[in-house]
């Protein structure tokens, strides 16, 4: 009944025309013209359009781009138009040509931009709250450990090996 009273409010604010006769054809209709706005809304950002944000944070046209790369004229923008993916071969030489870009946030949108903004989180580690603070002591602390129990049972294989001798 919920999404009934939905649809009619729906249907008035936005003038739309009952298309169906049948009550529960409506309803139908309603979740289906939800469904497409709500996939219209959050349609998925690709590499290509976090590669175009890049271009233009760096100020350089998508040509300048294409021949900082070594890149066919206007492939960036073919890219772009199309909704294509960038090739593995194509993303190698941007982050051999752009090594600030953070390949992270190239491929999935997570995390900053640029590593140099990702070392700057890293490196405020006084900011950080005491409880977090101490929690990546603990951890770095056992890292250590881990790595000191490695070495042992390395020089240690290789005093046993010697020993064998």
């Amino acid at each position: 009944m919920a999404i009934y009273r939905l649809f009619s409010m729906v249907q008035r604010k936005f003038a739309l025309k009952l298309k169906y006769k049948n009550r529960l054809e409506n309803i139908f209709f309603l979740r289906n013209l939800m469904y497409l706005a709500a996939i219209k809304s959050h349609t998925m950002i690709k590499t290509v359009d976090r590669l175009m944000q890049f271009i233009k944070y760096a100020g350089l046209s998508a040509r300048q781009f294409d021949i900082s790369i070594g890149a066919s004229n206007g492939y960036t923008l073919r890219m772009n138009k199309n909704r294509a993916s960038i090739g593995s071969d194509v993303l190698e030489t941007i982050l051999h040509t752009y090594p600030d870009l953070n390949v992270v946030w190239l491929l999935t949108g997570e995390g900053p931009m640029l590593k140099s903004e990702l070392e700057d989180e890293i490196l405020d580690f006084d900011n950080l709250p005491i409880s977090k603070q101490r929690e990546i002591e603990l951890i770095i602390e056992e890292k250590i450990r881990e790595k000191q129990r490695e070495d042992l049972k390395d020089i240690l294989r290789e005093v046993t090996g010697e020993m064998k001798k």
